[in-house]
């Protein structure tokens, strides 16, 4: 495909993906949390269950709660930390209202990780939260026990057109101002067409449109660019802990499904001991449109 397609399609998820209205519910706790005993101006974590630790991080514009099923599997058996990263669902930007989003979190969990004295975590990470624990991984090997990724690869900006993070800086600085200008109306439009591609079960499309139309636009724009630029095929070579990486062939891809998985396991190559997945019958939220599926995994992954 062409790289002008390339662009014009993944623009079109991007934008919709970062829709927000700025966030009119502008809260740091919402009613029910239970926070653990961590200060932090990027993220909160409540931490339910008892046993080995796992930390669970949500993706962009997501709240903690899309865990909320996975969690709750887990809790009898091991300790579950659920991480909100500022900014998103409602949560004030505090600390993400400025500059990249990711590279910070993660270190942040980092410190959480060692203020309590977790023993080498499990991490798992949607989208972005994928990224987060990539990063985190990558950066602190030793902090780490093993690492789950759920649909997120190591180079967004490949969708972009860019072999590198500087040739795609362009186009990523040409969306972000795009997502923060767009008028409310368009983004809510845009959005809820692409929450419709992003999970297949209907039911779950309200609260996941919620999310993002909870989140703080500037806050979501500034994190989209630091996705598309922040390049980690190289990095990952520092991960020496297991690594499994669940995705899926989305509806929307801009190429066909034979070079969207090549890529997807090219982009992991410098990590040899990376378990590359592919879940059929899901779109990108696998927590909720194959939870049967996505918990087997997960256990095999954890009793490793």
């Amino acid at each position: 495909m062409k790289r002008r397609s390339i662009v014009a399609a993944a623009l079109g998820i991007l934008l919709a993906a970062c829709a927000s209205t700025g966030g009119d519910t502008e809260l740091s706790q919402l009613p029910g949390d239970q926070l653990a005993p961590f200060q932090s101006d990027r993220i909160s974590v409540v931490v339910q269950g008892a046993g080995p630790d796992v930390i669970l991080i949500p993706g962009l514009t997501s709240h903690r709660e899309i865990w909320d099923t996975t969690a709750a599997a887990l809790d009898d058996r091991y300790r579950v930390h659920l991480v909100q990263v500022n900014g998103f669902a409602g949560y004030e930007p505090q600390g993400n209202a400025d500059g990249p989003v990711s590279a910070p979190v993660a270190e942040e969990i980092n410190r959480y990780i060692a203020e309590m004295h977790l023993a080498r975590p499990a991490v798992i990470g949607h989208s972005m939260g994928g990224t987060i624990g990539l990063m985190l991984a990558a950066r602190h090997p030793d902090a780490v026990g093993k690492l789950m990724v759920v649909d997120m690869f190591p180079f967004m900006g490949a969708m972009f057109g860019g072999q590198t993070a500087d040739a795609v800086r362009p186009t990523a600085d040409i969306i972000r101002d795009q997502m923060v200008a767009a008028p409310a109306p368009m983004r809510r439009s845009i959005l809820e067409q692409t929450i419709n591609s992003m999970t297949m079960t209907e039911s779950e499309r309200p609260r996941l449109l919620q999310h993002a139309l909870d989140s703080d636009v500037r806050v979501n724009a500034s994190a989209f660019h630091e996705l598309i630029v922040t390049d980690l095929r190289e990095e990952i070579a520092n991960i020496r802990v297991p690594l499994k990486v669940l995705y899926v062939i989305p509806p929307q891809a801009p190429i066909s499904p034979a070079q969207y998985d090549a890529y997807f396991h090219a982009s992991y190559a410098r990590a040899p001991q990376a378990q590359l997945v592919k879940i059929e019958n899901s779109w990108h939220f696998i927590m909720i449109d194959q939870f049967d599926v996505f918990m087997r995994e997960v256990n095999g992954f954890l009793a490793d």
